[in-house]
């Protein structure tokens, strides 16, 4: 058969028309439909698809003792917004990538969570852990928010301006320690002991140093300590050798050494009071001194099991214990509750989960949390969180509750 060319042409423009006349139509249809029903093509929020919070929390490594009791509480808080229908309308769905308390794995994971769609990102409860993973969220526009980092860094000066911490600053924490040794005890002479591994034990000692030293107190010796070594032999040498005695000792480490280090002392029959900061806060550091061990150990922390310290925890407790089969046994559940919630207000309140809008609505609302009232401060200043300090003692190996403390002065971040 031979083919015409020019019918071969003709037949192909006769195409191209219809093909033409039919996408005019299918759009009109569509502007039809559009018209018709008030919609346009459905955004993430119009589509009502659930809003992502990312964990970036470290299950395994130094940092688990904390993380995987805040997870609990993020858990907890997740199914109760869901019960209510959620944020914005939308269903709240909650995934934890372990960031293995390393900062390396801790960037890695933010990469991969910014990647899945997450709306915010709740990373490791440490500056040095958890900052990574903020960076990443902070590039991509989202808000990031810590349980329970107390370094400085972590806030928008260090981090960005859509990265906060629940948590009251090591300002906050070694300043309330220091007040209440110097005026509420009567304490003079102290002798320090800091755990060099990480910037939360660093910082905590100097702002507490620089607190007692301003109210006129005496730093007989600043010592240090290596996260790992288990040994305290050689810094236990030096407090005994002191020609004078203090009247307590601080250590700013964390456990599982900080057990070792607090036996150590005791056992070399040193019994003046024991004072530190949040990580003292730890079922398995309790479990670690003892009843024998476990007297006269003060510290500051971010709240306690305990209706003395919130009227609503009955509350939350039976409903923890439903979902757990048992009551809370760590303070850290209450920040990992509190951090969802927080964020669920600020969405709440923006209208959206753009990471823009949603920051601005955490620096404008003043929260009352399990853990406390909190108000940050904007951006420019740093999100610096203004929080009380829950202090405790431990007196036979159990934690008392002493009551809220806001120091007088702060020492500057």
């Amino acid at each position: 058969m031979i083919l015409n060319l020019d019918e071969i042409q003709s037949e192909r423009e006769d195409n191209v028309k219809k093909i033409s006349q039919l996408s005019v139509i299918t759009l009109l249809v569509a502007l039809v439909l559009t018209a018709c029903t008030g919609t346009t093509p459905a955004t993430k929020e119009e589509a009502k698809e659930p809003i992502l919070i990312g964990g970036a929390l470290a299950l395994t490594g130094i940092n688990a003792p904390i993380d995987e009791p805040a997870m609990r509480g993020i858990q907890l808080a997740v199914d109760e917004l869901n019960k209510k229908g959620g944020i914005l309308g939308r269903q709240v769905e909650f995934i934890n990538l372990d960031s293995k308390s390393d900062p390396v794995t801790s960037s890695n994971v933010g990469v991969q969570l910014v990647e899945k769609g997450a709306d915010a990102i709740i990373p490791a409860a440490d500056f040095d852990m958890g900052g990574p993973a903020c960076r990443e969220a902070q590039k991509a526009g989202i808000v990031c928010i810590s349980t329970t980092a107390s370094s400085p860094l972590f806030g928008s000066e260090a981090l960005g301006d859509k990265v906060f911490t629940l948590s009251m600053w090591n300002t906050t924490m070694g300043a309330a320690t220091a007040e209440f040794g110097y005026k509420t005890k009567g304490w003079r002479k102290v002798w320090v002991v800091t755990d060099t591994f990480i910037d939360y034990t660093t910082s905590l000692s100097r702002y507490f140093i620089t607190q007692f030293k301003d109210l006129g107190g005496e730093v007989l010796f600043e010592d240090t300590y290596t996260q790992g070594a288990q040994d305290f032999s050689a810094q236990l040498a030096r407090i005994q050798a002191s020609p004078v005695t203090p009247d307590f000792i601080y250590v700013s480490s964390y456990m599982p050494d900080l057990g070792t280090i607090i036996r150590t002392i005791r056992e070399a029959g040193i019994t003046v009071p024991i004072v530190g900061g949040d990580t003292y806060d730890d079922p398995g550091m309790f479990e670690a001194v003892g009843p024998d061990y476990g007297n006269d150990v003060y510290f500051d922390t971010h709240g306690f099991l305990s209706a003395d310290a919130n009227p609503r925890y009955n509350e939350f407790s039976t409903a923890y214990k439903a979902k757990y089969g048992k009551d809370p046994e760590a303070v850290w559940i209450l920040p990992g509750y509190d951090v969802v919630m927080a964020l669920a207000q600020a969405m709440e309140k923006a209208g959206t989960t753009d990471g823009a809008a949603v920051g601005k609505a955490m620096e404008e609302i003043e929260f009352d949390n399990l853990t406390g009232h909190l108000d940050w401060s904007d951006a420019a200043s740093g999100h610096m969180p203004d929080k009380a300090a829950a202090l405790v003692v431990l007196q036979g190996g159990k934690p008392q509750f002493l009551g809220w403390v806001i120091p007088e002065t702060l020492p500057p971040p």
